[in-house]
């Protein structure tokens, strides 16, 4: 098991965070947790990279599809009227197409951050990936109010600012798809002699 102190994870500021100039605030927010930045740079992605960013696989799409079916659900929409099918596989492919247009929309920044349990932070950090149910005090909730009802009446992504790797599986693929070992660098800060 690899030291606590330098688990890594991957954070992808997404257009509207750069459009929107958070990029420093959401820089800050990691590092005031006490958390490094190893690897950082400014991208306009590709639909290639975004397509191979996300999974591609049956669950994880019907899953989407699910989510916006208990969302339209939840506010009495009719998913056939809205979207012309109340099929989950079918949705679920419209909603990963519109994250990949949402990604390709603008400028992205890639960031690498290591620290104690860096995953769970980071996550903590960015709120619930619903901005219309992140706490105040997180990025989302301090800086976004979209919510998936908007959105899918829209035929577009939820606006949330920020992406972060959810567990350690998908850490080691996103941080091995975005970066090279030869861009993340190592480094001690000045305080991890107190803090650990």
């Amino acid at each position: 098991m690899a030291k606590l102190t330098e688990e890594k994870t991957l954070v992808l500021i997404k257009p509207d965070g750069v459009k929107r100039g958070l990029v420093g605030e959401i820089v800050s927010r990691i590092e005031q947790r006490g958390l490094k930045v190893i690897a950082l740079k400014m991208v306009q992605a590709s639909r290639e990279q975004i397509d191979g960013h996300y999974p591609k696989d049956e669950a994880w799409v019907h899953r989407l599809g699910e989510k916006s079916l208990k969302t339209y659900e939840k506010y009495g929409i009719d998913p056939a009227k809205e979207l012309g099918t109340g099929d989950a596989d079918e949705i679920g492919k419209m909603v990963r197409n519109w994250i990949i247009e949402y990604l390709t929309s603008g400028p992205i920044i890639k960031m690498a951050v290591e620290g104690v349990h860096a995953i769970d932070m980071v996550r903590k950090l960015c709120g619930n990936t619903l901005p219309n149910l992140a706490e105040m005090g997180t990025i989302r909730g301090d800086y976004s109010v979209d919510s998936p009802a908007l959105a899918n009446s829209d035929k577009r992504a939820v606006h949330n600012i920020i992406h972060a790797s959810e567990t350690q599986e998908e850490s080691a693929h996103e941080l091995g798809y975005w970066f090279t070992p030869e861009e993340i660098c190592d480094y001690k800060r000045a305080e991890e002699d107190i803090m650990f």
